[in-house]
């Protein structure tokens, strides 16, 4: 499961390049190819990440490298990524769509930052939600911070619960983290010039592309 994922999106970028003007192409290839380096390092790290049997039943995954965060009491996020679902046969893992994260949080916090955010939707039912033009961690799907280890070792309630997980890595510290209240979107502008046409969100995490 993570080699397939890592080996999709690190073949990404050399699609992208041929694919795409070079101006019009090079922010989206930079983000396809920096999701893969930060899933990849996460990873590969000895004894803390995502644990693996999490991974292993995930439907859908998201990456959003350098996610901007802002805040003094009230906190703001934004970023661009993106997101890969196991197609409709299961076997196999979808081309990467675009997506933006944007939304604000409460909560005690200062300071300003870039946080790597990776997250997982744990069912297609949560898949299902993520095809709206706009939807909501916590509104639209039940959302909360992932454990953090090899292993699942403390699989509460909640945990089992929830159809997203997401953490994130700031200055080499991981961490589950929430998104309560964060919107996620299709970036449907770099998708049309990564594939070449318009397509739908739906389009490529069915496996259609």
């Amino acid at each position: 499961m993570k080699r397939l994922l890592v080996s999709l999106l690190l073949v990404a970028p050399g699609f992208v390049s041929t694919s795409l003007a070079a101006d019009e192409g090079r922010d989206a290839d930079k983000r396809i190819h920096e999701s893969a380096l930060v899933l990849n390092e996460i990873m590969s790290a000895p004894d803390k990440g995502i644990p693996d049997d999490l991974l292993q039943k995930a439907q859908c995954v998201g990456i959003v490298p350098n996610l901007k965060r802002v805040g003094f009491i009230v906190g703001a996020k934004y970023g661009k990524g993106v997101l890969t679902c196991r197609t409709r046969e299961g076997a196999a893992w979808s081309a990467p769509s675009t997506i933006r994260i944007e939304g604000g949080s409460v909560g005690l916090q200062i300071g300003a930052g870039e946080t790597d955010l990776v997250f997982i939707v744990k069912n297609r039912g949560g898949e299902e939600k993520l095809m709206k033009d706009k939807f909501t961690f916590g509104g639209d799907a039940s959302a909360m911070a992932g454990p953090v280890g090899r292993s699942t070792t403390a699989e509460t309630d909640a945990v089992m619960k929830a159809e997203i997980l997401s953490w994130s890595r700031s200055r080499g510290v991981f961490a589950g983290v929430s998104l309560e209240g964060a919107t996620l979107r299709p970036d449907n502008d770099d998708n049309t010039k990564v594939y070449g046409h318009p397509v739908t969100q739906r389009e490529i995490l069915d496996g259609h592309i």
